[in-house]
């Protein structure tokens, strides 16, 4: 996860550098951003639902070595439309990264431990973010912002070699677990033997709502990833230096992650899975709407990155439990579930890439595209209400009296 999101917020941190060498508009660098939100949401439900057939450690190799390959050759496309085709493999080939990652905490965690389990997982996605600038900044202002593409495709190579050799798809399939932890683990779910029952998928509210909410929060999400370093720069005007200062939300999003998903573990013990799930999203999404509003209404360079830091703090903090939720209601098809999931959001992230991208060229403002983002984010708030994690996705698996298996793990 660290190096998923050294990767994608590379090119954010590279952005002003690329923009000003390869002669791109506004308009023209929403597209470059967007389209990895396309492929990427395009190849996420059959990557993920690959891993729910052969497992994350083969998904995860083959898409890590992908996507090191493009980001590689992102340092060496010298044409905008190159750049375009390079971006679109890129995200084709990190689609299912997450969703893997969450087959991985499925695979190897107790239902009670979920939440915490997700919660660093994705805080370790958020160290990424927040490494990237250090990185990318002192490499891109003694070597070019291409070095730093090649630096982080080699890192990307190292670790598929390192996880192939030493990561397993079950504890019970690796050396060296105590018998006390394959009893705790023995009765979570195992790989699926046919895919996801789509009709019967589709007609679950828990789904919509909870693919509703991702894209929701990625539209305002995806700025980060995007736009963030080039809003800094043209819209509140720092310096390459003040760049540094950008690690700030990321560092702010780790902290959230982590405490998200404990503080989803313990609400759960409190006050029930429905509940427990329910009120870390309200709070987290309520609070990233306030912010949003606040940083529209700000100029000061540190008073903006301060309410940009807390506003992703709030995206963050419900982020462990929007993929707790989805292993909550999938069962067995963790992989589709999420991906379902993660499709929507990218769907999100597209529209969030190209509409900042327009807003300012066609108003001239940096501050106008932050009011979608607010509204965007109190709908997904208000759609945390919607969500109830003890019901399962597949009426079938209701049937079998899985939701009292869940709480009973819960105890």
């Amino acid at each position: 996860m660290i190096i998923t999101y050294l990767d994608r917020v590379c090119i954010s941190v590279a952005g002003p550098r690329m923009q000003a060498d390869l002669h791109i508009s506004p308009v023209a660098w929403g597209w470059v951003t967007g389209v990895f939100a396309f492929s990427y949401a395009a190849f996420e439900i059959p990557s993920g639902a690959l891993g729910d057939r052969i497992g994350p450690r083969r998904v995860l190799t083959r898409i890590v070595l992908w996507w090191s390959v493009f980001t590689s050759l992102t340092g060496a496309v010298s044409k905008y439309y190159l750049l375009l085709a390079t971006r679109f493999c890129f995200g084709m080939g990190e689609a299912g990264a997450m969703p893997n990652g969450a087959v991985a905490v499925e695979r190897w965690f107790p239902v009670r431990d979920r939440a915490r389990g997700l919660g660093i997982m994705l805080m370790s996605s958020q160290l990424g973010g927040a490494f990237a600038p250090l990185l990318v900044v002192p490499i891109q202002m003694h070597c070019g912002w291409r070095a730093s593409f090649f630096a982080f495709g080699i890192l990307g190579v190292v670790w598929s070699i390192l996880w192939y050799w030493w990561f397993r798809d079950s504890p019970a399939e690796k050396k060296g677990v105590s018998a006390a932890e394959l009893a705790e683990t023995r009765d979570l779910p195992p790989k699926a033997q046919h895919g996801m029952p789509w009709g019967s998928a589709l007609r679950s509210g828990n789904l919509w709502a909870l693919m509703s909410i991702a894209a929701c929060y990625l539209y305002t999400m995806y700025f980060f990833q995007s736009w963030f370093q080039t809003f800094l720069v043209k819209g509140r005007g720092f310096s390459e230096t003040d760049l540094l200062l950008s690690t700030l939300p990321y560092l702010v999003g780790a902290c959230a992650n982590a405490s998200g998903g404990a503080a989803g573990n313990a609400l759960v013990q409190k006050l029930g899975l429905k509940w427990g799930r329910r009120s870390v999203g309200l709070v987290g999404l309520g609070s990233a709407t306030l912010f949003t509003v606040a940083v529209l209404f700000t100029q000061g360079k540190l008073l903006t990155l301060i309410f940009l830091s807390l506003l992703y703090g709030g995206i963050t903090f419900q982020q462990p439990i929007v993929f707790a939720v989805g292993l909550d209601i999938a069962g067995k098809y963790a992989g589709a579930v999420t991906g379902a999931m993660n499709t929507a959001a990218q769907i999100g992230s597209l529209v969030s890439s190209v509409m900042f991208g327009f807003l300012v060229n066609r108003y001239g403002s940096y501050g106008l595209p932050f009011i979608p983002m607010a509204a965007l984010l109190l709908v997904g708030t208000l759609l945390w209400l919607k969500i109830d994690a003890t019901r399962e996705l597949i009426p079938e698996r209701q049937a079998e009296g899985a939701p009292a298996r869940i709480l009973s793990s819960l105890r």
